[in-house]
């Protein structure tokens, strides 16, 4: 899903936002009753309500420079969706493991796929890679985690999930900006509300864009004189390029590499904001996987793991930071690095990751809450597992003589008499 950071520019902290916006009181009361979270409120809309709401939505689209009678027309035929404010709240609700997001994105079938899609789409790819600076695998790869390859783009109405969103108090003012710029698209594009399918979130297309960054970024790939991103391929593509290209990609770097660390290594020193040159890493006893050291490089990198000692390390330049702005999550730009790295011939990761159980919301919270009965500051106790809960984590593990990541490991929770 992309958000565009130009048109919005809360849009950025909107989506971080989201996952942390229930109610501290909630969070504890949900703690308390139970190890497993409970969803956050979900309102009652009461159609009169959601009538105004259409009819204020529908003036500001008409100030805004929607005149096609057709797409303010399809606001007044728009049924609240209750599924969408569900999949809305659903979101905080648990945490996924780095081994149970990554063996489900990175699988051979979408490395297979991708290197067929990167065969059919060859001249294409290389003419965006000459305009662009984006090698071919990784537009590949981008689009083989948004939708499949364009197999599933979603199937809910764009104009009622955002109507939907746009009524609703929690991020309102971002989905009414989302609703107005896919109306305006409906007219620009001349696109009927019904064609405008996609994701819960009003994301749409082969590449998933919010319309903010359909507006922005889409480009007419094909020469029709159109930008349609739900059935050309060229567009889609060519979108991704020019998106990617406007958010900073370095041509000639890679997004990053896995490493392997020492075993005495100092886990305080990673974390995507504590970036290191990389004779400094060399220092520290970072390797490449064959064992040989990492390259005297002019610039600075992050070093990643995203499951603890247990679990891959990874080395990450700038190119990775774009990645996120494409979708904020960690997860997810190393699913895209390395699905990348696949595409283009490489191997499977030195060190696989490994599925373990997901934490619920409230179990993280009661982790949270346990480390600062015994004095070690997590932040606020709002079931995430962020940088602040991370150094408490490092801090208690260092104090019992625990191999200090950071991490929630089995011995942790087991210290902690959290149950799983």
């Amino acid at each position: 899903m992309i958000f565009n950071f130009s048109l919005f520019s809360f849009s950025a902290q909107s989506t971080r936002r989201c996952r942390r916006l229930v109610s501290l009181a909630a969070l504890l009361s949900a703690a308390s009753v139970n190890s497993h979270a409970q969803s956050p409120s979900i309102p009652v809309f009461q159609q009169e309500e959601f009538e105004q709401c259409k009819a204020a939505l529908k003036q500001q689209a008409q100030q805004h420079g929607v005149t096609s009678e057709q797409v303010l027309q399809s606001l007044s035929q728009v049924q609240h969706d209750h599924k969408v404010i569900e999949y809305d709240r659903r979101q905080p609700e648990f945490s996924e493991s780095f081994g149970s997001y990554f063996n489900k994105r990175v699988n051979s079938w979408r490395v297979d796929k991708g290197r067929k899609m990167l065969a059919e789409h060859k001249k294409l790819l290389a003419k965006l890679h000459k305009s662009y600076g984006i090698p071919p695998q990784y537009l590949i790869a981008f689009w083989g985690l948004e939708t499949n390859f364009g197999s599933y783009k979603g199937k809910m109405s764009v104009i009622r999930s955002l109507v939907t969103l746009a009524c609703d108090q929690r991020r309102q003012a971002f989905f009414t900006g989302e609703l107005i710029t896919a109306l305006k698209l409906a007219q620009r594009e001349q696109l009927a509300p019904e064609q405008m399918l996609g994701s819960w979130a009003g994301a749409m297309g082969h590449t998933q864009f919010m319309p903010s960054a359909y507006m922005q970024y889409a480009v007419d790939g094909d020469g029709d004189g159109k930008v349609n991103l739900w059935e050309s391929v060229d567009d889609a593509l060519t979108s991704a390029a020019n998106f990617l290209h406007h958010l900073g990609w370095k041509p000639g770097f890679r997004w990053g590499r896995e490493v392997v660390l020492d075993e005495k290594f100092a886990y305080q020193h990673s974390g995507v904001g504590k970036p290191k040159t990389m004779n400094a890493w060399r220092e520290l006893g970072v390797v490449k996987t064959d064992g040989s050291a990492v390259d005297k490089l002019d610039i600075k990198a992050s070093l990643i793991v995203p499951a603890g000692y247990k679990g891959p390390a990874f080395l990450v330049y700038d190119n990775f930071s774009v990645i996120m702005r494409w979708n904020y999550s960690e997860f997810y730009a190393l699913a895209v690095g390395h699905l990348a790295d696949r595409l283009a011939g490489g191997g499977q990761l030195h060190r696989p990751p490994v599925k373990t159980a997901n934490l619920t919301l409230a179990q993280l919270m009661s982790l949270q809450l346990k480390l600062t009965e015994l004095g070690f500051d997590v932040g606020k106790a709002d079931g995430i597992l962020g940088p602040a809960t991370k150094k408490g984590i490092r801090a208690f593990q260092s104090s019992r003589k625990m191999i200090a990541d950071g991490f929630p490991h089995q011995d942790l929770l087991t210290t902690l008499d959290i149950e799983l």
